[in-house]
């Protein structure tokens, strides 16, 4: 029993340790967060944008919403590996989010709008400029021209919206691309992020125990520090490693997921999608 308890709290250890160059501070909870809120993605800005999805954070006074937004991309090339909970050692772990040329793992989780548990379907680098998939990110093609459509993994079904990875949550582990991408280089979020994720906590509208759940998906305005693109186009393409599956078009609302009892932590958030500015809500597959 002493022998088990102390392989339990390494492994914790080992988790922690390998999250701390993207994270300031280690967080593991034992209860569960509100399940992912369905949301209306806002329409993308302009070109270089890429959508991070909304999140359940955590502070002293419990879980609030990290609203989903557009990013500025901080180099060319990189793609954005959304946090994820994930069950470990009897609590829910916080893996942190990172930048990386390729998508990692992000524990099943189907975010939405291209975040479909495995990968990301928005888009994709082609040299040096951004191309958007308009069956799945909210582009104004008028202003954005750097598109393309690809419906090939939309279908019409009910989606889980668990928001973390664990027993009555999201049943997933890693592909081979996904470890592989745990090896590249990372950079963590950027101080845009950061700073977005600070002034949501600052708002009491955010809270679950305020808003039970209701959390207003996607922020307004989008974070702008980052690095501005090179409209031309470039020449090889530099798509991600990942399973092209995008959100389903739905309209109603499932079940939250059973098994959410002493513990279920989140990563809460969305599952809408839109393809063009008129907004249509879309869940995730």
């Amino acid at each position: 029993m002493f022998a088990s308890r102390c392989i339990r709290l390494c492994l914790i250890v080992l988790v922690l340790t390998a999250s701390a160059s993207f994270a300031g501070v280690f967080i593991s909870v034992n209860f569960a967060p509100p399940v992912l809120p369905v949301y209306a993605q806002p329409v993308c800005p302009g070109d270089g944008y890429i959508w991070t999805p909304g999140y359940w954070a955590y502070a002293p006074a419990g879980y609030y919403w990290v609203p989903g937004t557009w990013v500025l991309a901080p180099a060319p090339g990189l793609l954005w590996t959304p946090g994820y909970w994930g069950w470990g050692g009897g609590v829910y772990l916080w893996h942190p989010g990172y930048w990386g040329p390729h998508v990692g793992f992000y524990g099943g989780v189907n975010y939405g709008f291209g975040y479909t548990g495995v990968g990301y379907a928005g888009g994709m680098w082609v040299g040096g400029v951004f191309r958007y998939n308009t069956a799945v990110s909210n582009v104004n093609v008028s202003v954005v021209h750097n598109t393309y459509i690809d419906r090939t993994a939309i279908r019409n079904t009910v989606v889980n919206r668990a928001s973390f990875n664990g027993p009555g949550g999201i049943d997933a582990r890693p592909t081979p691309g996904e470890m592989a991408a745990a090896r590249d280089r990372h950079m963590g979020p950027t101080s845009a992020q950061l700073g977005h994720e600070r002034v949501s906590g600052s708002n009491r509208a955010n809270f679950a125990t305020y808003n039970h759940g209701a959390a207003r998906g996607a922020a307004g305005r989008p974070t702008t520090t980052g690095y501005r693109p090179n409209t031309s186009q470039g020449s090889g393409v530099h798509a991600p490693s990942y399973r092209s599956n995008t959100p389903a078009v739905h309209n109603s609302t499932p079940p939250p997921p059973s098994g959410h009892s002493s513990g279920a932590s989140a990563q809460s958030h969305a599952a809408a999608q839109h393809s063009s500015p008129p907004a249509k809500e879309h869940e995730r597959r």
